[in-house]
């Protein structure tokens, strides 16, 4: 019994650490951790959402989120095509063009996103959501730092279905008094 709880230990580390990373579709390899969100949806209107889409949202509003902190720290454009579309995803394009030409970088520690759904269409649609996030960030001039804060941020932000997930289509910052809680 006990020779094969020692095998049992030597096979789960690999895979728990096999487990934590993620293969993009280029082959590149990243961390599966991904930011904390919070979704209420009590208030929401004209209909509710449904267990599974609520569940679903939140998973692809994450890993939008997270593509977006990779996308600036790596100034990459292509990991946008995964989660963002329309005017989230050109907006996003022009800031990483921008911040390549300049030579900066900007790196997104997410501390997690308390989001409100707010709207559902009867189609089921779009979704709009207004998202309260913790996020630190750091601006790189090359290796060098050149400004951090550590703040809250509030978003609208507008998603719609694909054929297999949910998209972020619009990804506005708002200040705080534009939208009650």
């Amino acid at each position: 019994m006990r020779k094969h709880a020692l095998n049992l230990g030597r096979v789960a580390l690999p895979l728990l650490v096999l487990a934590t990373l993620i293969w993009n579709s280029d082959g590149s390899v990243r961390a599966a951790s991904l930011p904390r969100i919070s979704l209420n949806a009590e208030s929401i209107a004209p209909r509710p959402i449904e267990q599974r889409t609520g569940e679903t949202v939140t998973r692809d509003y994450a890993h939008a989120w997270q593509d977006l902190a990779e996308c600036l720290d790596g100034n990459r454009t292509d990991l946008l095509n995964e989660y963002f579309t329309g005017t989230a995803k050109e907006r996003l394009t022009k800031r990483i063009t921008d911040q390549r030409k300049t030579g900066l970088r900007t790196l997104y520690v997410d501390h997690g996103h308390q989001v409100k759904a707010v709207f559902y269409s009867p189609d089921g649609g779009e979704m709009q959501l207004v998202d309260q996030a913790q996020i630190e960030v750091t601006v790189f001039d090359g290796q060098k730092p050149i400004y951090t804060a550590n703040s809250a941020h509030k978003y609208l932000v507008l998603m719609t279905p694909g054929a297999d997930r949910w998209y972020v289509r619009s990804l506005e910052g708002i200040p705080d008094e534009a939208v009650k809680d």
